[in-house]
């Protein structure tokens, strides 16, 4: 009997004894502070990516319980063969583009005369980048206003300038340049302030050598600054085209329904009206899976790269 309490006793002893060393380790110690968090993100983003996906093999359209009996690629094969998602595709790789080159080329060029010793220029660069501080529905609003063909500012300035009015709005041929200025307005100061910070990285020994040695400024910037720059230019140019893909709000703010004039009706919008008006859930599903994979195929080779930059 004493023999068998003692094993008895011994047992919750070791148990506790293993529990205290298993607290000890770093991992089990931070769990209170990381465990929350990362389940709620896999819950509401990775599981929202996969239930997505998974509704989109699907033929899901109203309010009716989704059938996953049989799953098939039908959906990709409709978006593939309908010319309205292939023009909005096209509307969309256009604007990511024109947008991101105007923002990086407009950007570059604020920063460097911001970099320059020149008056206000704390002034200026709070100017430049207040625009982006705003949100897309006031955004949309304000440009919607200076796009009016009565009182807007552009045709005022047009009218006063001798070149006469346009229908800017109503007009599918300018339509998707209207929004991608609008668009570059707010988003040329964050690309200034990221030229900005690189800028400010480069040693000024390299602006004072280059002087000493005769060159002028803007070979200066063409043949050592600029090239130094590349690493800013392109994450400046990943945030950019991603913003590009989502800009649902700012076309909502602007034409306030779900279709925007032909010209410039993009992969967001169409996703939104197949889904939420046209109640087609899993053909917007898949047009979600379509930009969900251009998002994936513009960041990937991004981190791809900084992966082999940090790792050589």
């Amino acid at each position: 009997m004493a023999t068998n309490t003692g094993t008895s006793g011994d047992q919750p002893a070791s148990e506790r004894s293993r529990l205290r060393q298993l607290f000890r380790f770093n991992f089990v110690k931070s769990l209170p502070f990381w465990l929350l968090p990362v389940s709620l993100v896999s819950l509401f983003i990775y599981g929202a990516i996969i239930w997505n996906f998974l509704i989109s093999l699907t033929d899901l359209s109203g309010f009716v319980t989704a059938s996953f009996d049989q799953l098939d690629f039908e959906m990709y094969g409709r978006a593939l063969s309908d010319p309205q998602l292939l023009f909005a595709a096209q509307n969309t790789i256009a604007l990511m583009i024109v947008f991101t080159v105007l923002c990086l080329v407009v950007g570059l060029g604020m920063a460097i005369l911001l970099d320059r010793d020149i008056r206000h220029r704390g002034k200026l660069r709070t100017i430049y980048l207040l625009p982006f501080s705003l949100a897309f529905i006031v955004t949309g609003q304000v440009w919607l206003w200076m796009y009016n063909y009565n009182y807007g500012v552009v045709n005022t300035f047009t009218t006063a300038s001798g070149l006469g009015q346009y229908e800017i709005i109503g007009n599918p041929d300018l339509i998707l340049a209207a929004v991608i200025v609008a668009l570059a307005w707010q988003f040329v100061g964050y690309t200034m302030v990221v030229y900005l910070a690189g800028l400010r990285s480069i040693p000024d020994d390299q602006f004072e050598a280059a002087r000493v040695g005769g060159v002028k400024d803007h070979r200066i910037y063409l043949k050592v600054i600029i090239p130094q720059l590349k690493a800013s230019a392109a994450s400046a140019a990943v945030i950019l085209m991603v913003f590009s893909l989502k800009t649902f709000d700012f076309l909502f703010a602007m034409f306030g329904q779900y279709r925007p004039q032909k010209g410039a009706d993009i992969l967001a919008t169409m996703m939104v009206r197949e889904a939420f008006q046209k109640l087609e859930w899993a053909y917007g599903a898949s047009i979600a899976v379509v930009l969900f994979l251009m998002a994936l195929g513009i960041i990937s080779p991004y981190i791809y790269y900084q992966y082999k930059v940090d790792n050589i």
